[in-house]
């Protein structure tokens, strides 16, 4: 194994392994540390944990126990996946997991060093003079100032994360990144006899990704976004390739199930909706009075699923959703939807559903684990950082199940349709 990669939610993991794929890499991703044998050979795997929203202490064990297990299978570098958008709290998790995997590596590799950007140029993430945009607007007016769980009010990347951090964060700025690897080195030397150990890069593109890259060849610790990983295949001679990408012929039933509140899945379910295909809508309020909305959701799709798919959400306007959440509570509201909509995939799955797409991380998360999927291939992508994956398992014998992890941010409108267009 080249490179071994720690992603804190499911589709993060996905998004990530969809661009070493596109890069040359044979990737598996594994849903939690794998207790098993891998499926396949792989350049790199991709351990997806669902550490964004827990408590600190627990999102370091979890990833520790990952890079223990990346270890002992010869992993040459490790890379910390998280979001796009940055997601995070005051408490965490990005810079305590950080740390923390710092000082396991320092003991083998001496590692005091490593960087953090979330840039994802290719979805409109870029990060300029230590500053997150998403499109043209800041971090904090982009609508994730309003995340349920993780809102994000402050776009300063090296300001928030210094929040999180006991040792000093600092800056690579886009001059330094536009001059290349020499450039990139000397400003990492410089900071690290400045006592830095954490530093913020700059990237408004692909290219300065790409120049970015062969500067952290032989980093013990790398921290970013999906976008980093376009410029490190080619540190392990690995050039693009289309049969790292290859998957089973697609079979059976379609559906989707979404649990994402992003304005991007808004704007997908109604797109949807719009277009005439058939959508079932589930009331939390309703779940949480006792009603059995996993039973009324299959019986609705039951019928129709012969005739293409179905869309199953409980994605909902920001203002719908703090309601809910007063009622019932931040957390209860989130874990009561996720058993839900789990339930309904693994429903879905049984009445021969074979290609699922699942929206939101959480969700994804939730519905993956309840279809006890521990090993996906990773293939195609349909939209940047949203590839179709392929996993073996117990509830769709003998041919398995194609997926998608679709993070909620991600995608074109017409995202849910054009999905499985592009698998056919």
């Amino acid at each position: 194994m080249k490179l071994g990669c720690i992603a804190d939610d499911f589709t993060g993991a996905t998004d990530l392994a969809n661009n070493l794929v596109r890069a040359g890499m044979r990737v598996v991703q594994a849903m939690g540390v794998p207790m098993q044998p891998l499926d396949s050979d792989a350049d790199a795997v991709v351990v997806a944990l669902k550490t964004r929203t827990l408590p600190a202490n627990e999102a370091i064990e979890e990833s520790l126990a990952a890079l223990r297990w990346l270890q002992a299978q010869g992993a040459q570098q490790i890379y910390f996946k998280y979001c796009s958008t940055f997601d995070s709290t005051a408490q965490g998790n990005i810079g305590p997991v950080t740390e923390a995997l710092m000082d396991a590596l320092a003991d083998e590799t001496g590692s005091d060093f490593t960087i953090a950007t979330p840039a994802f140029p290719d979805n409109q993430r870029t990060v300029f003079k230590g500053h997150l945009f998403v499109g043209d607007v800041l971090l904090n007016e982009s609508g994730m100032q309003n995340h349920p769980l993780t809102p994000m009010t402050d776009a300063n990347l090296v300001r928030f994360l210094q929040t999180q951090c006991r040792r000093s964060v600092g800056l690579i700025d886009y001059k330094v990144v536009a001059q290349g690897e020499t450039a990139i080195r000397e400003r990492i030397a410089e900071l690290r006899a400045q006592g830095v150990g954490v530093a913020v890069v700059d990237a408004i593109s692909n290219d300065d990704l790409l120049r970015l890259g062969p500067a952290l060849k032989g980093m013990p610790l790398v921290t970013a976004g999906s976008g980093v990983a376009i410029g490190l295949p080619a540190n392990f001679g690995i050039a693009p390739s289309n049969t790292a990408s290859a998957l089973p012929a697609a079979i059976g039933l379609q559906a989707v199930v979404s649990g994402s509140c992003s304005l991007a899945t808004n704007r997908q379910v109604m797109a949807f909706i719009k277009s005439g295909q058939p959508a079932f809508s589930v009331d939390a309020l309703q779940v949480a009075a006792g009603v059995d909305v996993t039973r009324q959701a299959l019986a609705w799709a039951a019928p129709l699923l012969v005739h293409g798919p179905v869309l199953i959400y409980s994605t909902a306007q920001a203002n719908t959703v703090k309601m809910v959440q007063g009622r019932l509570g931040v957390e209860q509201a989130g874990a009561m939807l996720e058993r839900t909509l789990a339930a309904i995939a693994h429903g879905l799955v049984a009445l021969g559903v074979r290609q699922l797409v699942l929206a939101g991380g959480e969700t994804a998360g939730a519905c993956v684990q309840a279809l006890n999927i521990t090993q996906m291939k990773i293939g195609l992508q349909i939209d940047p950082g949203v590839p179709w994956c392929h996993a073996q398992t117990e509830a769709a014998i003998p041919d398995g199940l194609h997926l998608t992890l679709k993070s909620g941010n991600f995608g074109t409108d017409d995202f849910f349709t054009k999905a499985f267009t592009r698998l056919a």
